[in-house]
């Protein structure tokens, strides 16, 4: 453990934010930070081979099927297993070099919303995407120019469209577009960078000009979930990171959290998980 989650940064030479690298040579080389946990600033698309390993991705152990893409949004807290055993590909690319936040954030592929990361495939699909990293490659290898940037985004585009279909084919429904799933993506937003400072509805619902009923509609329709039960979640789900990945005392964890009294922030971890920080830490580190 450390003292924070370590967060890894796409190479800030890179004069474009996307690469394919084969899993082989990842885990060669970047072994120590692999089977750490960590964040990073870009998302991943994992194409994998012949292979079985366990990947981590905050507290959920995914069991990896042969010929499969697993989707990993950025910021998410993620670890590799400790035998390595990664064969295929991986693609990276930032949100800076897609430029299309919103499709991301809507997206069946990489938004948590559809609870399911993988895509299993067939031969004729695994061609399919192994071909589409290709000509990404093929592309970062050529002389730069004007175009080169717009190539490879279609690229990129087009791979996430074709997996989107791949996961539709498997029974993973678009999410319904309109109001609704507006203002819940807004909320999360939101959400995403002042869960430490703002903790009630109110906070969000004014701040998206909308009533707080109007809020509680919208995410009961697309999550299922109240306002501030995703409000808790966001919240709990920072602390368990903290808890269980970092050295920190439960009193820095309050406070990194928005909570100045740390018996109150013990109050309401165990409120929500009906277990102390304390019990949950030691319940994972026995692991």
């Amino acid at each position: 453990m450390a003292d924070e989650i370590k967060k890894l940064k796409f190479k800030q030479n890179a004069p474009l934010q996307i690469e394919v690298v084969p899993l082989d040579s990842l885990t060669k080389v970047n072994k120590a930070h692999l089977i750490t946990p960590h964040r990073t600033n870009f998302y991943h698309v994992f194409l994998f081979d012949n292979c079985q390993p366990t990947h981590y991705v905050d507290f959920e152990k995914i069991k990896i099927q042969p010929y499969s893409l697993l989707f990993i949004d950025k910021d998410r807290v993620h670890q590799f297993d400790q035998l390595l055993n990664y064969e295929g590909r991986i693609l990276i690319f930032t949100e800076d070099f897609f430029s299309d936040s919103k499709f991301l954030r809507s997206s069946i592929l990489f938004n948590d919303l559809s609870k399911q990361a993988t895509i299993k495939l067939n031969q004729k699909s695994l061609q399919l995407f192994i071909r589409l990293c290709d000509n990404i490659t093929e592309e970062l290898n050529l002389p730069d120019d004007d175009t080169k940037h717009f190539i490879l985004k279609n690229h990129l585009h087009n791979f996430l469209l074709l997996a989107e279909r791949e996961k539709r084919k498997q029974g993973f429904g678009d999410l319904k577009k309109g109001a609704d799933l507006d203002y819940t993506l807004l909320f999360r937003d939101l959400l995403e960078t002042n869960f430490t400072k703002l903790k009630a509805v109110n906070d969000y619902s004014s701040q998206l000009f909308i009533s707080e009923k109007r809020l509680g509609q919208a995410t009961s329709k697309v999550l299922g979930k109240t306002p501030k039960e995703i409000i808790n979640e966001r919240i709990l789900l920072e602390a368990k990171r903290f808890l269980v990945y970092s050295h920190l005392t439960i009193k820095e964890i309050g406070q990194d959290l928005g909570f100045e009294d740390p018996a109150y922030f013990v109050r309401y971890f165990k409120k929500n998980t009906e277990t102390t920080p304390v019990e949950f830490r030691e319940k994972y580190l026995s692991k």
